[in-house]
């Protein structure tokens, strides 16, 4: 039996971070194959592996000592690299464990299982809409848990196997309160995430597993260095606060332990900021609090140096080079994956692509820097998936009013969009006109179910052709033409005018037009068009207008 441990220190939360990737490294998969539906976007597991894989290495490399300054580097690498919902969620329950210890150089069982309290209340908070029977329910069974051993002045390790054995009593429930989960005869794949991260954590804290810090460069892929840089705040971050009502003092009091080369400038209800730090997202939380966030702007000066030493040879700069073009007010942000897709998209006026969809979540940091390197001042995000919403709605928080979010759940509504917005209006006027032209979109996708399923009271055997409608199976079938039929068919009404169709990478073009002439002699008076979308997993994405 391993000894109690009534004081945890940083060294103890490395061990739980390393300790909790490396059970997501072995369980994700199997959290993976706990999605409800069967189409392949059962990536829960995927997402909350890489996201931790960001924390993990940020911590593994921190210098930091005190469980509570690693603690607040844990939450700020896991906000930039969270992926999807899931990811968002576990980023969210970290921030509050950040929190809960801030300030600590180490700290007693009970305070930490209080910080765990804290961030299970923080991952509660981040979902809008909470459900019961997802992840939501196994945070509040864990919160009671850890109450309950906290009350009971337990050990840490005590605390976190209470937390555990309560929030899989939760778990046990889920496919009694969401039947979706209960039709396939599986768990809440979020929630199963939960217990794998405090589980994990547990194995760490007692020192029960080789995990990743043992061999980092083996899990984790980073880009080789071709030389080291002693920059100890890598990031220039600038911006601007409005409606400033802070106190200057109290303002560069918090800023000077954030980070050096400070320059604070004030003006009437406005200050401009630029501090070298190491923790970015840290500096712009903070900053949230004293007025609305403007024109922010992040270099990695880190990157720059090793950019400057890899060049061979040394750059020369042209003193009289011509002034950089001034940026556009507004551009528009469209996540989308698919080389034919991407062009669609960029000519119908979408002026920054992100490469991402089902299966490919990406990250906050990927929104950040669109939004740092891109053309214009303002962007309206396009997220074309409800799992990279969260992701975009996180971005938001650290990016203030330069950000705008339509949340399209799919690429035929991100389409439409796009091509009612107009560069010469203003954020709400566009997003009033992009939200009515999504509306008159229907769509659907066809791919393969990658595992048997009930639908309807009927059994869908994997390896069948399926028709999915936001989220849900509605046609299925045992051919690709018997599918694409089935689905366009059930897409279309009195109204409908046009038919488009993406193939995917998997397609050859003469089949896709093949099936579009067959849909041609049966639905006579439809106008029906085909395009290389090159979309991966889906053989057809079909949109009805």
């Amino acid at each position: 039996m391993q000894p109690s441990i009534d004081v945890i220190d940083g060294k103890d939360f490395r061990r739980m971070i390393a300790g909790a990737y490396n059970a997501f490294m072995r369980e994700h998969e199997y959290i993976n194959s706990l999605n409800v539906f069967p189409v392949p976007d059962g990536d829960t597991g995927t997402n909350m592996l890489l996201t931790l894989g960001a924390v993990a290495k940020a911590v593994a490399e921190a210098p930091d000592e005190g469980i509570g300054s690693l603690s607040r580097r844990a939450a700020d690498s896991a906000i930039m690299g969270a992926r999807g919902n899931s990811g968002v969620i576990l980023s969210q329950l970290l921030r509050g464990i950040a929190r809960g210890l801030s300030g600590k150089d180490k700290a007693t069982s009970a305070e930490v299982g209080k910080a765990f309290q804290y961030g299970v209340l923080y991952a509660y908070r981040a979902v809008a809409r909470p459900v019961e029977g997802t992840i939501l329910t196994v945070a509040k069974g864990i919160a009671k848990g850890t109450h309950r051993a906290v009350r009971e002045r337990a050990a840490f390790a005590d605390i976190l196997g209470e937390a555990i054995s309560a929030g899989r009593e939760e778990l046990k429930r889920t496919p009694e309160l969401l039947p979706a989960l209960k039709a396939a005869g599986v768990v809440d794949a979020g929630g199963q995430g939960l217990i794998v991260f405090l589980a994990g954590c547990l194995e760490g804290l007692e020192g029960r597993f080789s995990g990743p810090e043992a061999d980092f460069g083996r899990t984790l892929t980073v880009p080789a260095m071709v030389a080291e840089t002693n920059i100890a705040h890598p990031y220039c971050t600038e911006f601007i606060v409005k409606r400033f009502t802070a106190g200057l003092g109290e303002v560069k009091r918090q800023l000077e332990q954030m980070g050096d080369s400070l320059v604070l400038a004030q003006g009437e209800s406005v200050l401009k900021v630029h501090i070298h730090t190491a923790h970015p997202g840290a500096v712009l939380e903070s900053a949230i609090a004293w007025g609305t966030l403007h024109d922010i702007k992040i270099d990695n000066m880190a990157d720059q140096h090793r950019e400057i030493i890899q060049s061979e040879p040394l750059a020369t700069f042209n003193t009289e080079a011509e002034p950089l073009q001034a940026k556009a007010n507004l551009a528009v942000i469209s996540v989308v994956a698919g080389d034919g897709l991407i062009d669609i998209m960029r000519q119908m006026g979408a002026d920054v692509i992100i490469s991402g969809g089902q299966t490919m979540n990406p990250p906050v940091e990927e929104f950040m820097a669109a939004v740092h390197n891109g053309p214009a001042e303002k962007y309206i995000i396009l997220p074309n998936n409800k799992n990279i919403i969260l992701a975009a709605a996180q971005a938001k928080k650290l990016l203030g009013d330069r950000v705008a979010i339509l949340p399209t759940v799919n690429v035929p509504q991100g389409l439409a969009a796009v091509l009612a917005f107009d560069p010469n209006r203003d954020i709400e006027a566009n997003i009033a006109l992009m939200t009515e032209a999504q509306a008159t979109v229907k769509s659907g996708s066809v791919t393969i179910a990658v595992r048997d399923s009930q639908v309807q009271g009927q059994t869908v055997p994997a390896g069948s052709y399926i028709g999915v409608i936001e989220g849900s199976v509605a046609v299925w079938a045992d051919n690709l033409e018997g599918a694409v039929i089935a689905l366009t068919k059930h897409l279309t009404g009195p109204e409908t005018g046009i038919i488009s169709l993406y193939y995917g990478a998997e397609l050859a073009e003469p089949e896709a037009q093949a099936l579009a002439g067959i849909l041609r002699k049966q639905l006579s008076g439809i106008e029906i068009e085909v395009y290389f979308g090159g979309q991966p997993h889906y053989q057809f994405i079909i949109s009805v207008e």
